[in-house]
């Protein structure tokens, strides 16, 4: 068992610290929020000290971890402090906006030589383990197209200034929302991507950082990945992979914030299709679960300060493209 505190205790911060409220091996213990009410909120239903200074989650002996649900802007100077203090960290997505910040961030981590996790939850939900192994198997042939596409209508909710809806604190908005996941499943299954090219669209809604998001990602194996991230489009998630002796799609039943589980049909050549279904199942908690037991010294996280890194990049390189309109290097 390790004890973390909850760093940002809004919508996904407090969706956290239920998630672990019933686990046996990462406790939370104490909840950072600069609101008032947010805090009190916490103390009352997750039953957990609070205060709204960083500093204080980084000087008490009681916490072993941070986890970071704050706004990605200050995740690189907060993993910084944080491996400096001798924590261990796990950061919500995107882990850094740049791939600098992301290079300065886990560099501080190495030199600590504290465990660093990130909050990309869509990799520990069996079925993507499931596609994951069917890929590394062989059994689908050589991978070639990844197909993803992760949207929700969650933030036509959001008042106009929130900064989940800005330009500057948010560019590429659907990116960061859901993309990013999308992204994340590609490189665990193809690899290195080496060019991006991304139109973001304002078609539906006033967000200030747009609302439709197309993504194609070319990589260093000759696969490609086509990623969709809509924000008013009713929740869907979709994932597939086309080899060249099969393919596999996985379709989500809701958003993973309340999982119902998921339906996966998986063809190989000459055989009749297969479908199955996967039960509800808490990708959030298997991946804080997963992280605390490496930082005890268990099996090692599997998601590579490597993959962080690239995943980074390639955020980067995508918000670039998003810009410009012309494909970019990552």
């Amino acid at each position: 068992m390790i004890t973390a505190a909850i760093v940002g205790l809004g919508w996904w911060g407090a969706t956290i610290a239920s998630d672990l409220a019933t686990s046996d091996k990462i406790r939370p213990v104490l909840g950072v929020d600069p609101d008032p009410a947010r805090r009190e909120s916490a103390h009352e239903q997750a039953g957990i000290e609070t205060t709204a200074s960083f500093d204080d989650a980084l000087a008490s002996p009681s916490v072993d971890a941070v986890v970071l649900c704050s706004p990605h802007w200050f995740h690189t100077d907060q993993i910084v402090a944080a491996a400096k203090a001798g924590k261990h960290v796990f950061c919500e997505k995107p882990f850094a906006t740049s791939s600098a910040g992301a290079r300065d961030a886990l560099a501080a981590v190495e030199a600590a030589g504290v465990q660093v996790g990130i909050g990309h939850e869509r990799r520990f939900e069996p079925a993507v383990e499931e596609l994951q192994r069917l890929v590394r198997d062989g059994e689908l042939g050589t991978p070639l197209v990844f197909e993803g596409n992760f949207s929700q209508d969650k933030f036509l909710a959001l008042p106009p200034d929130n900064w989940r809806l800005s330009a500057e604190l948010s560019p590429a908005g659907p990116l960061s929302a859901t993309g990013i996941h999308m992204v994340d499943l590609a490189i665990s299954v193809l690899g290195r991507p080496v060019e991006v090219w991304a139109r973001l669209g304002t078609l539906a809604t006033s967000f200030a950082n747009g609302d439709t998001l197309s993504i194609t990602l070319a990589f260093e194996s000759g696969a490609t990945a086509t990623i969709t991230a809509v924000l008013t489009t009713p929740f869907i998630g979709r994932v597939c992979v086309l080899g060249s002796q099969g393919w596999a799609e996985i379709r989500d039943r809701s958003h993973p914030e309340k999982s119902e589980g998921w339906d996966v049909v998986v063809s190989r050549r000459g055989e009749e299709n297969e479908k199955h279904a996967f039960p509800a199942f808490s990708g959030v908690r298997a991946n804080l679960e997963r992280f605390a037991g490496a930082a005890e010294g268990a099996d090692p996280y599997p998601v590579t300060p490597a993959e962080i890194q690239l995943n980074a990049d390639t955020f980067e390189a995508i918000v670039r493209s998003a810009s410009s309109g012309r494909v970019e290097r990552v």
